[in-house]
């Protein structure tokens, strides 16, 4: 709960959804979503709400540059095409697990 009561604008958002107010008026919708940031939050979400506001404040101002951004834009597909969920899993198998492929056959 110490992220929670130490920013005011998470805890305003986590008790509008606890309300009811994004699920019809149904308070028990998201209640596992909000239980479990609140209570267990295992991957330090929270904890990140923070820096999450920080990083969003400087991609907004970088947006309204518009040749930056298009630049910054056109980048970041250009470096992302070594990156494949296939390779990326075929280097776990090999490397980590060190398991070999199983070819399945499709009918």
């Amino acid at each position: 709960l110490y992220y929670y009561q130490r920013h005011s604008e998470l805890k305003r958002a986590l008790d509008r959804i606890a309300s009811g107010h994004f699920s019809h008026g149904d308070p028990g919708l998201f209640k596992p979503i909000v239980d479990s940031l609140l209570y267990r939050d295992e991957f330090l979400l929270l904890a990140d709400y923070q820096s999450y506001i920080e990083c969003q404040d400087q991609a907004s101002r970088a947006y309204q540059d518009e040749e930056a951004w298009t630049r910054m834009s056109i980048l970041n597909v250009a470096r992302c095409g070594f990156f494949s969920s296939d390779r990326s899993i075929r280097e776990y198998c090999q490397d980590i697990w060190r398991v070999k492929p199983l070819t399945v056959k499709m009918e």
